[in-house]
């Protein structure tokens, strides 16, 4: 077996000796693991690094192989095929299927612990988050339905208090596909109405644990609506740099994220 944590010590360049789709296959493999080392610290790591340099077509087909794990039973499988998929769309690759099997998974998933004791970071909401980003700078694909499939994954039934910042990286992902420029000022707002509506259904009582999340990712994204959102440009560079982007029709979306917070926010009142 491949000591991944000595080609990470020594500075994380592809050993010379093995093919890269050979290498990327069995770092592929290793993102199954329940083993949180080796699917995290080693695994991701250096696919994460290596994704720029690999051919197109090695990309394409790990592309291929992630978005068919969307439907693996393993959780730690699920949320790390969309974790690689963020970096191989923000990388500048695409595919369609891809899309369409992020948005069948996504809202659909009920495991949305952050963190295990013996797994590890699961993140599945978090990571998720990271993609529909990456998906929101896409310029091939269309950021209209992406609100939408926010809000369904906001509004998806849940029992679990979002507790490892997954609210913070869901907003970005939405503050992010909400800076495409040419959505119109019915699409920056329209997806925001099922949740006002299901907002105005509420009824007294224990604050549900979806709705606690939606309140909570809905006033980040306030926040970044107001200040802008730093993002990288589209295609390979470091992940910490990126200019603050405005969000398209920021001053309607301001407005309308304050009426519908209002509904469950007493001191708005």
């Amino acid at each position: 077996m491949t000591d991944w944590q000595q080609i990470i010590d020594d500075g994380s360049a592809r050993p010379a000796d093995r093919s890269p789709a050979a290498l990327v296959a069995e770092l592929a493999e290793a993102l199954r693991s329940p083993d949180p080392v080796l699917r995290d610290e080693q695994a991701y790591t250096l696919l994460a690094r290596w994704i720029p340099g690999l051919d197109p077509e090695l990309r394409r087909g790990l592309g291929d192989t992630m978005a068919t794990r969307l439907t693996d039973p393993e959780i730690q499988t699920r949320s790390f095929a969309a974790l690689v998929l963020a970096d191989l769309v923000r990388n500048g690759d695409h595919r369609a299927r891809w899309a369409t099997a992020f948005a069948d998974w996504y809202p659909t998933e009920t495991d949305l612990r952050g963190h295990h004791p013996r797994l590890g970071w699961l993140h599945a909401v978090a990571h998720g988050a990271d993609l529909l980003g990456a998906l929101g700078r896409c310029p091939q694909v269309a950021p209209a339905p992406l609100l939408d499939l926010g809000a369904a994954r906001l509004l998806a039934p849940a029992t679990h208090v979002w507790d490892a910042q997954e609210d913070d990286r869901l907003a970005r992902a939405l503050a992010l596909t909400l800076t495409r420029p040419e959505l119109t000022g019915e699409q920056a707002l329209g997806w925001l109405d099922a949740i006002a509506a299901d907002f105005a259904a509420g009824e007294p009582g224990p604050v549900p644990a979806y709705a606690s999340n939606t309140m909570r990712t809905l006033r980040m994204l306030y926040l970044l609506a107001d200040r802008g959102v730093r993002a990288r440009p589209h295609g390979p560079g470091p992940r910490s740099t990126g200019d603050v982007v405005p969000l398209t029709h920021r001053t309607a979306l301001l407005a309308r994220l304050a009426e519908v917070l209002a509904q469950v926010t007493p001191a708005l009142g």
